[in-house]
């Protein structure tokens, strides 16, 4: 099985505005009107790296141009004014947008090394933002919309005494309820069932109120050693929800893997490939401004039995792979151990 990456890549790259010009990653993307919308994580500096969301809209998945000069959503529109909103991810469930966000109350100053993880710092901020050890942990929430525009807070999905990233809604209620998977990072150790970060899977009726999550898969081979976190919004197929995950190794290397999950019980996996579907080759993915040696998808689009995988790229700029729908369903099957 080949996933082939678009001639165009990376087909979104910083630039243009002040609130962009540091660098674009990690979309969400769906589709509108047969039109394809992102909103894409943006950087205007690494110090502070306060990141916000932009909207820019295309007619074939792979050329985007800007919907506004401004951000759809702003971290002081929820009430953080030094925030840093992060990797969103959207699906559409009976008439409203649902966008999963990560939110840090306060930005942290970053400084890249071309070796991983990057130094960093906290900046000073005034009226008493940055005293709490809470304001540098990362919640996550969700938003909600009926034009891709205006966006108002719904709830946060998580405690706000733990960093839990990778929220991400199923398209669609399962059983009458809206299902989500999480990546709490405390989770960890003999009480939780895994000694590294894993994916967690909880249900809701109502997005406020979740009930107590469930540990559904850990790393398991050495090219996800250190974590493994949901990557895109699940994909219904026959075969199960299609979901794609990254996986982090010992040396901080982001790779892809993939699994189907039950379509009517998606906390049982129904096959997990015993190996990566994507891992960083081009130079823009092994090389940029921020963490080297990153594939990160956030979004993915079925058009046509096509399936659009939008990816960050060294958390620099953001680029597209395509692969037919069932080819990535039957290589699940064929290598699932």
């Amino acid at each position: 099985m080949r996933i082939e990456r678009s001639e165009a890549n990376p087909i979104v790259v910083p630039g243009q505005y002040d609130w962009r010009r540091v660098t674009v990653f990690n979309p969400a993307v769906i589709l509108k009107d047969g039109k394809f919308y992102m909103i894409e994580r943006t950087a205007g500096s690494l110090t502070p790296f306060q990141c916000f969301f932009g909207l820019l809209e295309s007619e074939d998945g792979v050329h985007f141009k800007h919907v506004l000069d401004r951000p759809v959503i702003h971290p002081e529109q929820f009430g953080f004014p030094y925030g840093s909103i992060q990797d969103p991810r959207i699906v559409h469930i009976e008439g409203t947008y649902y966008l999963n966000y990560a939110m840090r109350p306060c930005s942290m100053n970053y400084y890249p090394t071309g070796l991983g993880v990057p130094n960093s710092s906290k900046p000073d901020y005034p009226d008493g933002w940055g005293q709490s050890p809470g304001d540098w942990l990362t919640r996550s929430s969700i938003a909600v919309s009926k034009d891709l525009i205006n966006w108002d807070f719904l709830c946060d999905t998580t405690p706000l005494d733990i960093n839990d990233r990778d929220n991400i809604l199923f398209p669609e209620k399962i059983n009458g309820k809206f299902v989500l998977l999480r990546r709490p990072e405390e989770y960890v150790g003999e009480a939780f069932g895994t000694e590294k970060p894993g994916m967690w899977i909880t249900y809701s009726d109502n997005l406020v109120d979740w009930e107590e999550p469930r540990l559904i898969a850990s790393p398991a081979a050495d090219w996800e050693c250190k974590k493994i976190g949901g990557a895109t919004p699940p994909v219904r197929t026959d075969q199960g929800w299609l979901t794609l995950y990254h996986g982090v190794d010992a040396d901080n290397v982001y790779r892809v893997g993939a699994m189907l999950l039950d379509l009517e019980q998606p906390e049982k996996i129904v096959a997990r490939s015993n190996r990566w579907i994507m891992e960083p080759e081009a130079y823009y993915e092994k090389f940029g401004l921020f963490i080297p040696n990153v594939v990160f998808p956030t979004a993915n689009v079925v058009k046509d039995g096509l399936l659009y995988i939008y990816y960050g790229c060294t958390d620099t700029s953001i680029g597209l792979a395509t692969v037919p729908l069932e080819d990535l369903v039957e290589y699940i099957l064929a290598t699932s151990e």
